[in-house]
């Protein structure tokens, strides 16, 4: 499902143009967005949890040259699935 699939459903479903269901769904979308960039959780009760991870320093290769370097750390976004979803995707 795309982006454009989600905004059709949500059109749909909810009974909104294109235009109003395009400005939910990205609202929601940047929200998350601005939560993560805040480094703060997010939890959608039943749905899962968006989180920022901390990812540490490590040693990789070039996999061109094999010379080691060293790979910085970084923040990476998590997502962890909640009850519910697993429960219905299994």
């Amino acid at each position: 499902m795309t982006k454009r699939d989600l905004i059709e459903l949500v059109a749909k479903k909810a009974n909104l143009t294109n235009k109003a269901a395009r400005d939910a769904v990205l609202t929601v979308i940047n929200s998350i967005r601005d939560a993560l960039k805040r480094k703060e959780k997010v939890v959608l009760t039943g749905f899962g949890t968006f989180s920022v991870r901390k990812r540490v320093a490590r040693i990789g290769r070039n996999p061109k040259t094999g010379e080691k370097i060293t790979i910085a750390a970084r923040n990476a976004p998590g997502f962890t699935p909640g009850k519910t979803l697993k429960k219905v995707v299994r």
